[in-house]
């Protein structure tokens, strides 16, 4: 028998109390309107929806308020022990406020407070409102075309209130699971990254060898676009459906393709199209605003016709002189990131510009060559994209197995009431 199931047995062998939040902490509401003008350099931390994640907090953008305006909003002050939820989106997401974020203030969150952790810890309550068990009674009270749920909705949520010895060992549970697979993950995470040094370590060597081929400019093997002017689409311009994809630096994955499914539409009547800033298969984006030096090759001709945002170049390859996927790996090489480097513009926000991009210089050997080059660094990607992979499949895994046995912890027979 587990220390759980003992526990269980002997504190609560025939079920536990629900309990509704309201009746075991005080709920609020984070900041609800635009804290827009109230904003400062430094002050109180602003904590936003997506800073919470499943029982931490990750911030990812910094913001502040000022202390002033904070000071007029000291109910909504979060203290240690707080436990902090998603209001909207992926509604009912949970974290415990620790004492680096005591003192914060949340916008639009939702903020429960214990009154009494000698019944209910908030690690306890926390990993109940992660749960499905908790997502399913949450889903019957969000606002579905919203995703949202109110405050009064939340107070209703019924809570299992087992023993507090109860509680703590279901906790050390999960804590103790999360503490291996994280140390799993940081397993995997550093071979992946070994393996990743040790492909651009060869990727180096190849472009090495080449240096002593035949050396081409850029624009000898190549049309160099990027669209002029409409950085700034209105929202009414990034339209659901119309003639063309519009690529941007947000579309481009990893792997070196184009995610046409999170990419936004124009229309031919708004914006004139130059048939050089429409791509098509085999050609190169290269990103040059914000994260520079993106790279993305069409290895297919798009399903409908396609051009770029302004931050987006457009590289049309003579295929008579270069093979697509040769310079795909070029352009993925510690040499361009160090071109790219050498040649940019701007310190807030970085550009590349063509003026820049048009200096590089490219050792181009011969086709039969560069098809050797492209066979091999072919299958240095495939290794590392599969090794990243199986990290990507081993996290899911280790998290569905972790929600799976969450659950299994938190399902307890509810005592009749009284």
């Amino acid at each position: 028998m587990s220390e759980l199931e003992r526990l269980i047995e002997e504190l609560c062998p025939n079920g536990v109390i629900y309990k509704k939040i309201s009746d075991i902490a005080e709920t609020f509401i984070g900041l609800a309107t635009s804290v827009t003008k109230y904003k400062a350099e430094n002050g109180v931390l602003l904590l936003h929806n997506s800073d919470i994640k499943d029982g931490k907090i990750v911030v990812k953008n910094i913001e502040y308020i000022t202390e002033d305006f904070a000071r007029r909003n000291s109910k909504k002050i979060l203290r240690k022990n707080d436990v902090i939820t998603i209001h909207t989106g992926d509604v009912g997401t949970s974290a415990v406020i620790t004492s680096e974020y005591d003192g914060t203030i949340g916008f639009t969150t939702i903020s429960s407070r214990i009154r009494n952790r000698e019944e209910i810890t908030p690690e306890f309550l926390c990993k109940y409102l992660n749960s499905h068990l908790c997502k399913e009674q949450i889903t019957s009270k969000t606002i579905s075309d919203r995703n949202n749920l109110n405050l009064a909705s939340f107070d209703e949520l019924l809570i299992p209130v087992p023993p507090l010895p109860v509680q703590q060992e279901i906790v050390r549970i999960l804590d103790n699971f999360t503490e291996l697979t994280a140390e799993l993950i940081a397993e995997l995470t550093a071979e992946v990254s070994a393996r990743k040094k040790q492909y651009e370590y060869h990727k180096h060597l190849v472009f090495e060898t080449a240096k002593n081929k035949q050396i081409m400019h850029i624009t000898d093997i190549a049309l160099l676009k990027a669209r002029v002017g409409w950085q700034r689409l209105t929202r009414a311009e990034y339209l659901e459906t119309g003639d063309y994809f519009l690529i941007t630096g947000t579309d481009f994955l990893a792997d070196g393709h184009i995610n046409f499914d999170s990419c936004v539409f124009v229309t031919k009547e708004r914006y004139e199209m130059d048939e050089n800033i429409i791509v098509h298969k085999d050609d190169i984006l290269i990103t040059k605003d914000g994260t520079l030096g993106k790279i993305a090759i069409l290895e297919e001709e798009p399903i409908k016709p396609t051009t770029l945002n302004s931050g987006v170049f457009r590289v049309k390859l003579n295929q008579d002189i270069v093979i697509p996927r040769y310079m795909y790996h070029y352009f993925t090489s510690k040499y361009f990131k160090d071109f790219v480097e050498s040649v940019k513009t701007g310190s807030t926000i970085p550009h590349l510009t063509q003026q820049g991009l048009v200096t590089l210089d490219i050792p181009i050997p011969s086709l039969e060559e560069q098809q050797r080059i492209v066979i091999a660094l072919d299958h240095i990607d495939t290794l590392y994209n599969d090794i990243s992979v199986s990290l990507s499949d081993e996290y899911a895994a280790r998290q569905k197995q972790y929600e799976y046995y969450r659950d299994k912890l938190l399902t307890f027979k509810e005592l009749p009431k009284e």
